[in-house]
């Protein structure tokens, strides 16, 4: 079991983000928040010198499935995304939803966190 699925890319932080929100709509996935976490830490007086952006994403008929489930699966929701610069690379990255659904012990919440997972991985490779 992998805590996470990361890619490298060619691309900048702009260009990362803008084509992995392309990808992720192909999905049925949007972006509700796209937070620029280096950013907000600079503006805080820490001195954090890359680029770092944490992107929630939804597909609004997964979340209502798991939820109708189990409520407390709304912990892991809405699902991350990141990109961020590391080493003069662009990387992107998010935990694997089949990692953290295991929490929630219900097999048919895994079959629906493996289709999320695949159909995320499949957006963010899209977005390389």
């Amino acid at each position: 079991m992998s805590f996470g699925y990361t890619v490298e890319t060619s691309k900048g932080m702009e260009g990362a983000v803008q084509a992995l929100e392309q990808s992720l709509k192909e999905e049925k996935f949007g972006v509700l928040w796209d937070f620029d976490l280096a950013g907000k830490l600079r503006e805080k007086g820490k001195d954090f010198p890359t680029g770092y952006r944490v992107l929630e994403v939804c597909n609004p008929d997964e979340a209502e499935r798991v939820l109708g489930k189990d409520k407390q699966v709304g912990y892991f929701l809405p699902c991350k995304i990141v990109v961020y610069e590391e080493d003069g690379k662009t990387k992107i990255g998010m935990p694997n939803p089949t990692t953290l659904i295991e929490l929630a012990n219900d097999p048919e919440l895994n079959e629906i966190a493996a289709d999320v997972e695949n159909r995320l991985k499949k957006s963010i490779d899209n977005a390389k």
